[in-house]
């Protein structure tokens, strides 16, 4: 410079600085946001920014040249820690003591976001297995856990107990006898479910006694012991006509779960069961008529 003038190099200088200065906030307001913007990124609502503001939380460190609050980096960063802070149920006055405490450090926000949101997890999987034991006991009808279903009714039955229920459902829930039996075994407690078993091995028993008796399924013993089943269904589970139940009967030889059921209790029951009832259905409708 010479007497009061510029020389050339430095008014160039001048104006480079003059455009780094106007790139710098140009960049800088770009990557700093508005409250609306801010609000939209992270789905809050721009009242709930205000209030971060006014309690001191997270504050915008900037503002436009018109004035408007601008949230820089920092200040994004910050506030996220809040969001996520508040999604794990954390309160304000929480938040506040964990961002004092740990301040800017990324990594022990992160670590404890994780951890919370680990024992959210573990709790919530907790949650939906209770739900899930009390949905599978609404279905099948018992008041009973899975260990005493086994020990009433054997492994193989509570092992497949919501299987079978299912099925069931499925082919007869729109009929008067599904809902009639939902509607009674609801009710049931463990002691119920006691009496239904010993009643069931009884008639099971009379069933195998008349069949190692030699005699034929069209006995009096054999038809009986049909009729005691059928009596035993009516007074637990539904109403069971001479023709349900010998659609019951064609079953026990079909469905080869019900055939093992009766196989496992004595060679040949399914079969001679099955003939018992139809027997036993032709005696109760020609008594009928």
């Amino acid at each position: 410079m010479t007497g009061g003038t510029m020389s050339t190099s430095e008014t160039d200088r001048t104006d480079r600085t003059d455009r780094t200065d106007r790139t710098d906030r140009t960049d800088h307001a770009l990557t700093a946001l508005t409250v609306g913007q801010v609000a939209d990124e992270l789905g809050v609502t721009v009242r709930t920014l205000h209030h971060y503001d006014g309690i001191g939380l997270v504050r915008p460190s900037e503002r436009s040249r018109a004035g408007y609050r601008l949230y820089t980096g920092a200040d994004l960063e910050r506030l996220q820690h809040v969001v996520v802070y508040r999604r794990l149920g954390f309160s304000l006055e929480e938040i506040t003591e964990l961002l004092e405490a740990t301040g800017s450090d990324l990594q022990a926000h992160l670590l404890r976001q994780r951890a919370t949101v680990i024992d959210r997890l573990s709790d919530l999987h907790d949650l939906v297995d209770a739900i899930d034991r009390a949905l599978e006991k609404e279905r099948m009808g018992m008041q009973l856990t899975p260990h005493e279903q086994k020990e009433l009714f054997g492994g193989v039955f509570a092992e497949h107990q919501e299987e079978y229920a299912a099925e069931a459902e499925e082919r007869w829930g729109d009929t008067d006898a599904w809902k009639q039996s939902s509607a009674r075994t609801a009710s049931c407690t463990k002691a119920d479910w006691e009496a239904i078993k010993a009643e069931m091995d009884e008639v099971n028993a009379a069933a195998v006694a008349a069949l190692r008796s030699g005699e034929p399924a069209t006995s009096e013993a054999a038809m009986d012991a049909a009729e005691r089943a059928r009596q035993h269904m009516e007074r637990w589970f539904y109403d069971v006509s001479p023709q349900f139940h010998r659609n019951l009967g064609d079953m026990y030889v079909s469905d080869p779960r019900f055939t093992t059921t009766y196989e496992d209790l004595a060679p040949g029951l399914a079969a001679y069961l099955r003939d018992a009832i139809h027997a036993n259905a032709d005696r109760l409708e020609a008594g009928a008529g």
